[in-house]
């Protein structure tokens, strides 16, 4: 054997050992984002053995992309969001960042092996979160809105999620102790973080959106209160008789409301981004309705308003979703580079307001607009979700039947 050859096989083997050095051990970890001043937002993820992840947030197994090595880190991405992570090995667990660059945001990352998302400090008596409480968020501030806490707990710990006009918070779970409350929760987008103390039931407390976002809030048991109608709340333009809309989809092809293929039937339009949590729940629900029900006078469109800053990361970002979903409607391209409400209303004049990312919009077979629906409430808010498919069929049902 001459020297090179030698060498070349020398080389080969320090390179193939410095590979399996930083290749992340199967197993249970903990995970942390860390908020403008500090916080941990802890999260559940496992890393499979085949080098996929997942993330659990009480009921929710998110599956993330398989483990993607590259020269010095490690990249764990969402099949379907924008924003991953990038990491080190380290002694202890994993160390890096996660990021997403359309909205130039970096958020501190940490995990370490375990199962204990939040750490009891002690044994004291804790007080029981269950039930249902009005939530105030931004007190007495022009941002000022409305939500429902729905809260479940065993012994320490608890589960549930936030309703809002516009959709819910996703599954949450944390832990009571004392007179404090902690719930939290990450899915491959929105890392969230609520933090309170109780006195006389009145919770005071703050909420975190990962480190660029951080607002106080007020909750009081309220078994009775409730959210607006999400079918009163979007309206259509007075100048306006139908909902228009003419978009390309993602192989540049033009689709109208006003496009034969539409003529004569029902049509369900989906104002959403691929960015939005609440959006996705809803796509998969849209998309699975569809694969069970064939109705031939039926058809689907989604309108994407995407924070992508290039119009080809966002096509990319849609035949992700697409792909991930099976979907076989058409999603249409009707902004990119921002995701801004008032923006959206330009794109389509035809309401008056863009109040939420998702809103589906009902439409007969004589094009009139027969209800519009904000936000969504998804799987995690149980009942109400439930409610809604019921009434999305009723509904649909009752436009398939008429002339």
């Amino acid at each position: 054997m001459n020297k090179l050859n030698y060498w070349i096989i020398i080389l080969h083997l320090i390179l193939s050992g410095c590979n399996e050095d930083y290749k992340v051990t199967p197993g249970s970890y903990v995970g942390y984002l860390y908020t403008i001043d500090n916080q941990e937002i802890p999260f559940d993820l496992d890393v499979l053995k085949d080098g996929s992840v997942q993330i659990f947030n009480h009921k929710e197994i998110v599956n993330m992309e398989n483990i993607l090595y590259t020269k010095d880190s490690l990249l764990i991405k969402s099949p379907v969001f924008e924003g991953y992570i990038k990491a080190k090995k380290t002694s202890f667990g994993l160390e890096g960042y996660f990021i997403n660059n359309s909205l130039d945001r970096k958020i501190e990352f940490k995990a370490n092996p375990g199962h204990q998302r939040f750490k009891l400090k002690n044994d004291s008596k804790n007080y029981n979160f269950s039930g249902k409480w009005k939530v105030v968020f931004n007190p007495e501030k022009l941002e000022e809105y409305n939500a429902i806490g729905m809260f479940d707990q065993r012994n320490s710990k608890i589960s549930g999620t936030f309703r809002t006009t516009t959709g819910d918070y996703g599954f949450m779970e944390g832990v009571s102790e004392g007179d404090s409350i902690k719930l939290s929760t990450f899915n491959g987008a929105r890392s969230y973080l609520f933090k309170g103390e109780v006195e006389e039931n009145i919770i005071n407390g703050y909420f975190y959106r990962g480190n660029y976002n951080k607002i106080r809030f007020i909750a009081s048991r309220d078994e009775n209160y409730e959210l607006p109608d999400p079918n009163n709340l979007t309206l259509l333009n007075n100048q306006y008789n139908n909902f228009e809309f003419s978009f390309e989809d993602s192989e540049g092809e033009l689709v109208s409301y006003n496009d034969l293929k539409f003529k004569d039937k029902v049509l369900v339009v989906q104002i959403m981004g691929t960015w939005c949590p609440n959006c996705l729940d809803e796509t998969t629900f849209l998309s699975e309705f569809v694969s069970k029900n064939n109705h031939k006078d039926l058809e689907f469109v989604s309108l994407a308003f995407e924070y992508a800053n290039t119009k080809n990361r966002a096509i990319t970002n849609i035949n992700k979703l697409k792909a991930r979903f099976n979907i076989k409607y058409p999603i249409l391209l009707a902004q990119f580079g921002t995701s801004n409400k008032v923006e959206a209303q330009k794109r389509i004049p035809s309401l008056k307001q863009v109040v939420s990312y998702p809103t589906l919009i009902f439409i007969d077979k004589k094009k009139n607009v027969r209800r519009i629906h904000t936000g969504f409430n998804g799987p995690a808010t149980g009942e109400k979700y439930e409610n809604f498919k019921r009434e999305f069929k009723e509904l649909i049902l009752k436009l398939l039947a008429e002339d």
